[in-house]
């Protein structure tokens, strides 16, 4: 495998993490006390799970796993009052407790608080984000602008915009929702003056990269400029660029500060200040068209999921689904290995792409689901990847699948992380 295609393919599967196993074992299996709630969850009803935890607290105020994932559920729906809440009750209760922590730690991060993220990363040993939020001064990703419309230079294999970096000129960045921070390549990295605050090698790919971080002062996104931003670069242990096909990435840190439409019918990136004016057009034109809102989750920093669901010889019905926009990928979806066996999707073992998953050489096989859905988005007998061998999901929650950048091509998909709201339409956004 040449190192473009091994780039494309760890793109593919940087979200398989969001596409996490379906139907493991029948809820009726979970056993013990909270086996309810934890069936609620396993099968992605949040809310019902929410209510089912706090009635476990209530008869058990020291029940560390029900506080946990209680404020694991809130997180999820950034309701960040009851995640602080639930998670300091999980952490006086087990003040190691990593899954506390890091839940934590990831709560304040969402809310621009990085000081108070810093004990949390510092706890479970995460030395590099403690050090790397602590170098932050002042109001991360300070927004100056009200709305940017940025064309995409190039549709596959992935998209490009453009975009200055401490008020350079133009450089030609990709996006991707399935990475978390903004990065840019060693050489824009250096040519705006950047000094690491902190570092860490790290494998990737057949090798490895030494990876750095620091604070940006400006990124300018058209007429939008967001300042004092997190940001990291790499280089190979060689000092040579990891990435030449472009000259940075946006991460979902970028887009959870913003109302922001992926327009891929109208081939352009649409960014605006998340103000209630602001969503109630983009709820206006989604009724127009009569396209209905969705529910979202972001889990583990960047991991988006919403509704959807997908079919082979049989339908999963409604389930939760991972969301990806961006990236580096010609398939729709990756298809979790269990939901393909249990919904009887078609795969051609004959054809086997050797790619990465974590920086691990994988085996994976195309797959044609018969359906898939995103409200009223749907996609038939698409060129997807399954990994029959893909891990139990991390986040406690089953997700037959991942929609990838092909699947949005006929549409426009706007993300509002103020009322965790997904809307989808056919056609160009307005």
């Amino acid at each position: 495998m040449n190192r473009r295609s091994a780039l494309r393919a760890a793109a593919v599967l940087a979200g398989t993490a969001a596409a996490a196993p379906l139907l493991r074992e029948p809820a009726a299996a979970q056993a013990g006390a909270g086996g309810d709630a934890d069936a609620l969850f396993k099968a992605g009803r949040f809310e019902q799970a929410g209510r089912a935890y706090e009635e476990i607290l209530r008869a058990d105020p020291a029940n560390l796993h029900a506080a946990r994932r209680r404020g694991q559920v809130a997180l999820l729906g950034n309701k960040f009052p009851d995640a602080e809440k639930y998670l300091k009750m999980a952490l006086r209760l087990a003040p190691d407790d990593r899954d506390a922590h890091r839940f934590l730690g990831d709560c304040y991060l969402r809310q621009d608080e990085l000081a108070l993220s810093v004990p949390h990363w510092r706890a479970i040993g995460d030395e590099t984000r403690a050090t790397w939020f602590e170098a932050v001064s002042g109001e991360p990703y300070r927004i100056h602008g009200d709305t940017a419309r940025l064309p995409w230079r190039q549709m596959d294999p992935m998209p490009l915009v453009e975009v200055s970096v401490n008020n350079g000129p133009p450089k030609r960045f990709t996006f991707y929702t399935g990475a978390p921070w903004l990065s840019l390549s060693k050489s824009v990295a250096a040519e705006a003056g950047l000094a690491p605050v902190a570092k860490q090698n790290i494998e990737f790919l057949n090798g490895r990269v030494w990876q750095y971080f620091g604070v940006l002062d400006s990124l300018a996104l058209g007429g939008m400029e967001l300042r004092n931003i997190p940001v990291s670069w790499s280089e190979w242990e060689s000092g040579e660029e990891v990435e030449t096909e472009h000259d940075g990435m946006i991460g979902m840190w970028v887009f959870y500060h913003l109302l922001s439409t992926f327009d891929y019918a109208g081939r352009s990136l649409v960014l605006r200040r998340n103000t209630p004016d602001a969503v109630a057009e983009v709820r206006a034109a989604a009724a127009r068209v009569g396209a209905r809102p969705l529910p979202m989750w972001l889990a583990r920093e960047h991991g988006l999921h919403s509704q959807g669901s997908i079919a082979g010889a049989i339908g999963s019905g409604t389930a939760v689904v991972g969301v990806l926009f961006g990236g580096h990928s010609e398939v729709a979806g990756v298809v979790n290995g269990e939901a393909a066996r249990r919904l009887r999707i078609r795969l051609d073992h004959d054809r086997p792409v050797e790619t990465f998953s974590g920086s691990h050489p994988v085996v994976t096989y195309p797959c044609y689901p018969e359906e898939l859905r995103l409200g009223d988005a749907t996609a038939n007998g698409v060129y997807c990847y399954t990994n029959p061998n893909s891990p139990l999901a991390p986040n406690g929650f089953d997700v037959p699948a991942a929609f990838f950048h092909s699947f949005h091509k006929p549409g426009n998909v706007t993300l509002d992380f103020t009322t965790m709201t997904l809307f989808t339409a056919r056609g160009p956004a307005g």
